[in-house]
């Protein structure tokens, strides 16, 4: 089986934290939508976590003189990547084509390939 990253790279913050439980509700069943369609194309999730809040991330930057570090990941943006689902699957096409329905509740699902 091949290792994959499926990254949520582009949601809003400020949205989720807004939504309400139905709001959030129908994130999570799309997300076990997903684990359906990936199971049926003979994948598997094999982990996987939403991030905390960007409040309390730090950025570490390589400069000229040292490492600078900063608050949160994007200071100049409200998108935030908020998780990840790491999954095995023989089938590139299924995965992605299992990958489309998270697209209901995530902007952008960035799919990658994990290198042994």
């Amino acid at each position: 089986m091949t290792d994959y990253v499926v990254l949520f790279p582009a949601d809003d913050e400020a949205a989720w934290l807004a939504g309400s439980e139905a709001d959030h509700q129908a994130t999570y069943d799309t997300d076990a939508e997903f684990a359906r369609l990936l199971t049926e194309a003979g994948g598997a999730i094999t982990g996987g976590a939403g991030l905390g809040p960007s409040s309390a991330a730090r950025t570490l930057r390589r400069t000229d003189e040292g490492v600078a570090v900063t608050d949160g990941p994007y200071a100049e943006t409200v998108e935030q990547m908020s998780g990840f689902f790491l999954v095995t699957c023989d089938d590139h096409d299924a995965l992605v084509e299992a990958a489309r329905v998270l697209t209901r509740s995530h902007p952008v699902v960035e799919v990658r390939p994990v290198e042994e």
